[in-house]
């Protein structure tokens, strides 16, 4: 005899977020403001010192925003085709960017000025990185190479040629400036070491890397290409760790928050995933509403950009400055997860609920009386989770007719009122119009239908029916027009420029015989 499985009645409630200290630090975020922008947002770079504007690379310019006012403070256009990946210096004052003109681009933030042009790569470069402590960029680029350049000299000192496809990941070790990280389309990591001019490491991904990371420590970095972000030892040889798969479309972004406490990884699937370090377990989500291609957050996560490939920028602020006691339970939490034992596997204990009513029925085939037992009152009103389960079962079960046949005036107004009560509810409106179709389906050629109570209730049934289709329709047609808005919106606006700092560099001849006509 096959044991009788009882039926779930918890898969319409609503579900309570847990709440913890990451739930209520990251839910201090505004909701994002959304700023149209020329094409896909490739990049999306924070000034690490104040006021910490960021950097959003786009279309043929890289614009640079305000994060208070959201507006457009500088405006880099010295592109005649698509840039990639613009990022500032360490000090805040310089940007390089590449793009599909195959060359790096050095800009000053304060004059707009451009002072370099690296020439020397045969494709499009996606992404370059400054040097920390050198006067050098690094650039990594579809023609398979990396290559480091010297700024004042203007030339290219090293050049790697080890991958096989395309390079659109890069990063440059915090700890050790001479240490070059190159992820590639051909699914390997590629580490190489500037003073020996050397390949010193190379691992393979699985997956065509989408992004590269060095954690604080320089020791261990991590890659995301496809659904995967793994963890690698650099001083163990480039053991794989561990590797993280809570996206379920291609993450394309990585970045660090909290202190170097956090991890936040941004995917096509349209979530943000936040991961905390010592564990690296997801502890909060934050959703958008189209796919993410890039992501940055300031210091002390102020302000958390993200780039969709719609062309939006969401910029989402800190609501509440009163965070530092949070923090500090983030960083105590940390540092005791730390030191806690892990546990293989948690076995829970269940305790035996006692059967109940249209369970005992359903197990008997008594269809009609566990539809009943659930539109008494009490339950319907109060826990209509249960109703719309035992009645999705029964359609299951294609019983859902035979359940409805045979009742009394008292029993359909009964149910009509429940489908009139709940059938907008989003979560168990598909359901009940499939439950509402069963039910016009068995009465429409039976006597009690013409019952003055039963027909009002099916009208009104079906003037709630057609209000919601027309508030769909409506919904439809604002949403084309609003996207047509945004679609034609541009924004020119300049903020007051700041008083120029002081540079040892110049523009150089190559630069200054770059020159681009804007004409929009």
């Amino acid at each position: 005899m096959s044991s009788f499985k009882k039926l779930n009645t918890k898969i319409y409630q609503k579900s309570a977020s847990v709440v913890t200290p990451d739930f209520i630090y990251w839910k201090q975020l505004s909701p994002p403001v959304l700023v149209k922008e020329f094409g896909p947002i490739d990049y999306i770079d924070f000034s690490p010192v104040e006021p910490y504007y960021f950097a959003v690379t786009c279309s043929v310019r890289v614009q640079v925003y305000n994060p208070v006012t959201k507006l457009v403070a500088k405006n880099l256009s010295r592109f005649r085709e698509s840039a990639y990946g613009a990022v500032f210096r360490s000090d805040g004052r310089l940007i390089c960017a590449g793009g599909e003109e195959a060359s790096v681009k050095l800009f000053d933030v304060s004059t707009k000025s451009l002072l370099r042009l690296f020439k020397g790569h045969s494709a499009a470069i996606h992404r370059t990185f400054f040097i920390e402590g050198k006067p050098q960029i690094a650039s990594f680029s579809d023609d398979k190479s990396v290559k480091i350049w010297d700024i004042p000299t203007e030339t290219n000192v090293i050049t790697y040629s080890d991958h096989t496809d395309y390079i659109r990941a890069g990063a440059t070790n915090p700890a050790v400036p001479d240490v070059v990280l190159a992820g590639g389309y051909d699914n390997f990591i590629k580490m190489y070491d500037t003073r020996t001019n050397e390949m010193i490491l190379n691992v393979n991904h699985g997956s065509p890397v989408e992004s590269l990371l060095f954690l604080p420590s320089g020791s261990i970095f991590l890659s995301a290409g496809g659904t995967e972000i793994k963890i690698w030892d650099t001083v163990a040889g480039g053991k794989l760790l561990g590797s993280i798969s809570q996206h379920h479309k291609t993450i394309t972004c990585l970045r660090l928050a909290s202190d170097n406490k956090r991890l936040l990884s941004g995917s096509l699937d349209r979530h943000v995933k936040i991961y905390d370090l010592s564990s690296y377990k997801a502890v909060h989500t934050l959703d958008y509403p189209n796919a993410i291609l890039s992501m940055g957050v300031s210091k002390n996560d102020e302000t958390v950009v993200v780039g969709l490939v719609d062309g939006l920028v969401a910029i989402s602020r800190r609501e509440d400055e009163k965070t530092e006691k949070v923090r500090k339970q983030i960083s105590f939490q940390h540092k005791t997860n730390l030191h806690q034992p892990t546990v293989d596997v948690i076995i829970p204990q269940f305790n035996q609920e006692k059967e109940t009513k249209y369970d005992k029925c359903l197990r008997k085939f008594e269809y009609s009386k566990a539809l009943d037992c659930v539109l008494v009152s009490y339950v319907a009103n109060k826990t209509p989770q249960v109703t719309v389960s035992v009645i999705q079962e029964l359609i299951k079960r294609r019983a859902l007719q035979k359940a409805f046949v045979g009742r009394d005036v008292k029993s359909l107004t009964q149910i009509l009122r429940f489908f009139i009560r709940n059938i907008t509810e989003n979560r168990f409106a598909k359901v009940l119009i499939d439950a509402a179709n069963i039910f016009i389906d068995t009465y429409e050629e039976n006597p009690l239908i013409l019952n003055p109570e039963v027909r009002n209730l099916l009208i009104s049934l079906t003037h709630l029916l057609r209000e919601e289709a027309e508030i769909a329709n409506d919904m439809t047609e604002l949403q084309g027009a609003m996207h047509m808005l945004l679609s034609a919106a541009t924004i020119h606006t300049e903020a007051r420029p700041e008083q120029n700092v002081h540079h040892n560099l110049l523009p150089s001849k190559e630069a200054q015989k770059n020159l681009i006509v804007n004409l929009t």
